[in-house]
């Protein structure tokens, strides 16, 4: 019976690959800013010799990308450079991290394939190991970015322990300052995880209507959402009384599209951070960064395609505990949970539909 189930697994994801291949494109140079932080200069980390070496990673330059025949009016205008507050830009906020580097470096790879103005993508790289940007640099030289010092101080003192110690890692937060870290004419912004690849042009995700909420991402209502909670919040009338008046879905903080000046309004982020607190008193979750943001935003959130986030797909490491593809389109492939595809391709363990991750990979060097 699990050859079957094998079998079958495998066709899926052959038959996703026909239909997902990308489309190699090419976009003409352009000027990748300095690095800041959010005093505006670059600072480098007391202890930043003893963080492990990126050095040791060693990228294949990505392709050049074509752009479509739209796009064409807009090179004249890039030729002296792009400014990040060019309304025309579309914003990807990503971190870089050394353990997750290489599945950043894939997603970005996938953006620009899938891309019909490739040009027109502003990466912002969150990132509390400082000696990254050459590395970005060399392995897409065309590609405007600008990198963003994230002090693990900021958070340190709010993270509580988690089921996985891969939620307790600082950068893991940084989302919550993106509103703090980004430029104040940066108005918007796509959140993305490093553990996934869009097989779609992003532009379409970019143009999603938010309406009056200020994050979209796509919502599963089906799911157990007292489960995220402990038995002690939902206990507690006056903890669990912040979702009265709303009822509320779960939502995967990997993929949201942000709108950055109604956040800056409202101060959402001092309100994450005073879940956190309350966090540290009570232990109300177990799930590391995702639960304050269902607090504050559950019930709350413009809905998004589904096809945006084919979550789940990392599952466990545990052979034979593969996750398929959910039903429906497909634009986004998230591998989500313990499971990450370099390391079971690499592992010689891999699941039927890592084979979707890896042509994005530009790890090592060409055969």
């Amino acid at each position: 019976m699990l050859w079957i189930l094998r079998f079958s697994g495998f066709f899926s994801a052959a038959m996703v690959m026909v239909v997902l291949s990308p489309s190699f494109q090419s976009f003409p140079p352009a000027v990748a800013t300095r690095s800041s932080r959010l005093d505006g200069g670059l600072q480098l980390p007391a202890d930043a010799t003893a963080l492990g070496s990126p050095e040791r990673f060693s990228f294949r330059r990505a392709s050049a990308f074509r752009n479509a025949d739209e796009c064409s009016s807009v090179d004249a205008s890039i030729l002296g450079g792009t400014s990040v507050c060019d309304p025309n830009l579309v914003h990807v906020a990503i971190t870089l991290d050394l353990e997750y580097l290489r599945g950043s470096i894939a997603a970005v790879h996938s953006i620009l394939q899938h891309s019909n103005c490739p040009e027109s993508i502003f990466f912002h790289f969150l990132v509390s190991e400082t000696r990254l940007e050459t590395l970005v640099r060399s392995t897409f030289p065309q590609l405007k970015f600008k990198v963003y010092y994230f002090d693990p101080e900021i958070v340190q003192d709010l993270i509580s322990t988690s089921v996985r110690q891969a939620l307790e890692q600082p950068l893991n937060y940084a989302r919550n300052y993106l509103a703090d870290l980004l430029e104040p004419c940066v108005s918007r912004v796509i959140y993305l995880d490093s553990d996934l690849v869009v097989v779609d042009d992003i532009s379409k995700l970019w143009s999603t209507s938010l309406g009056s909420r200020t994050i979209g991402a796509p919502e599963y209502c089906h799911a157990n959402f007292a489960k995220y909670f402990t038995e002690g919040f939902w206990s507690n009338s006056r903890l669990a009384g912040a979702f009265a008046g709303r009822t509320p879905c779960y939502f995967n903080t990997g993929v949201m599209v942000i709108d950055l000046n109604k956040w800056r309004r409202v101060g959402y982020t001092k309100r994450i951070e005073r879940w956190m607190e309350i966090q540290k008193r009570d232990r109300i979750y177990e799930l590391g960064s995702l639960p304050p943001f269902l607090l504050v935003f559950a019930g709350h959130v413009a809905p998004i395609e589904h096809r945006w986030n084919q979550h789940g797909l990392g599952g466990d490491n545990v052979r034979g505990s593969c996750r398929d593809l959910h039903p429906g389109p497909v634009s986004l492939l998230h591998w989500s949970g313990s499971g990450k595809p370099w390391l079971r391709l690499d592992s010689r363990q891999a699941c039927p539909l890592d084979s979707l991750w890896a042509p994005y990979d530009l790890y090592g060097h060409p055969p």
